[in-house]
């Protein structure tokens, strides 16, 4: 099959998901397009069956914002007729399944049907969706796409809330490749002494991500026992969290590590895994603890109930309720065997979102597209 996959080339969990995806496809055989406006960072360019295509925005001084949407709509028609696209997989409704839309009308125009499904992933609805100047934009694009799926049941129900849907919504769930969480200490000294526990969080410290919480969480922990947290990624939020850390006196038990490659390294020495968002459609990051054994303490907002179970892979809390985050740490990390059964129930928790599971559901979702597209 040859297929088009358009995503944000950055390391936000749309683009990741659309990456892993599209490279997973072309290990199945199949070809794969990715059209973005820089080369996604988790892409492999010199894999077999992968195909990058830039999209490029001409800077006419008329324009104060350039029109990324047309110029991806033309590479989009572009591709489709050079490389006779059977289907098109646009991730985050804005600008993509609009641009997609655009371009399905033109080459329509030319005797030529593009099938277009859209995946939903989280602010694309619940935040800048909701703003009244793409509202409408967002509405006619989903009902105008062959397929429309979700990455998690509570994001649909925010879906059907927020706009008029007449198409119905498939929850695919987002994924992992296990195979790239393998158990490994050899790195663990580099981060923390004999004895301490490895607290992590991963994120792009924006406010939704309550950083704060975390830090405060933390601090509580290792007042009650050895312990050091790691905070991968970057983001607006980050030189704040380092003042607080530096305020409570624990400026040197907390590792800002960037955006690092060494994500599932670091994830297989870690203990225990925070994430108290304020909004997550899914929490992949949550998952990604999980593959490694992790076990996660996190709030319950968006789908993240659906990935983190209570009480049996980690621990969840109301949003902002710090108490609840810290007893939930400490009932996971104060008894060794307690641990274990986390540990254990978080991997097997994970086994579910295997990548091998759920690349079979999105080729039944693009089968059903191009039935949809050429009866249409």
């Amino acid at each position: 099959m040859n297929i088009g996959i358009v995503g944000y080339p950055t390391y936000g969990g749309s683009g990741v998901v659309a990456t892993e995806l599209g490279m997973y496809l072309a290990k199945l055989g199949h070809k794969v397009h990715f059209m973005s406006y820089s080369q996604p960072v988790r892409l492999d360019v010199l894999e077999p069956n992968i195909y990058y295509h830039e999209v490029n925005v001409q800077d006419y001084p008329l324009f104060e914002y350039q029109p990324y949407e047309l110029a991806l709509s033309s590479k989009m028609v572009n591709i489709a007729l050079k490389y006779k696209l059977e289907v098109i997989h646009v991730h985050y409704a804005i600008p993509h399944a609009y641009a997609a839309y655009m371009a399905k009308q033109i080459l329509l125009e030319k005797g030529v049907k593009l099938p277009i499904v859209t995946t939903l992933h989280g602010t694309d609805i619940t935040l800048v969706g909701r703003n009244p100047s793409y509202k409408q934009a967002v509405n006619f694009s989903i009902n105008n796409s062959d397929v429309v799926t979700s990455v998690s049941e509570s994001l649909k129900q925010d879906t059907l809330a927020f706009f008029n849907i007449q198409k119905e919504i498939e929850v695919i769930p987002n994924f992992l490749d296990l195979s790239l969480y393998r158990p490994d200490d050899s790195c663990k000294h580099n981060f923390a002494q004999e004895g301490e526990k490895i607290i992590t969080h991963v994120s792009n410290f924006r406010k939704v991500k309550r950083i704060p919480d975390v830090v405060e969480t933390f601090f509580r922990i290792q007042e009650q026992m050895p312990a050091v947290l790691l905070m991968l990624g970057d983001g607006p939020e980050k030189e704040r969290a380092r003042k607080q850390a530096q305020d409570l006196g624990i400026a040197e038990k907390v590792k800002f590590l960037g955006k690092t490659s060494e994500v599932e390294r670091i994830l297989c020495i870690s203990d225990l895994f925070l994430l108290p968002s304020e909004k997550e459609s899914f929490g992949l990051a949550a998952l990604e603890a999980m593959g490694a054994g992790v076990p996660v303490v996190s709030s319950n907002a968006g789908g993240l109930g659906e990935v983190n179970i209570h009480g049996q892979t980690g621990m969840t809390a109301d949003i902002g309720d710090v108490d609840a985050l810290f007893a939930g740490a400490m009932h996971i990390l104060s008894d060794a065997q307690r641990h274990l059964d986390f540990a254990q129930a978080a991997r097997v928790q994970a086994e579910r979102f295997s990548i091998d599971k759920v690349v079979p559901l999105y080729l039944k979702e693009y089968e059903e597209a191009i039935a949809r597209c050429c009866n249409g």
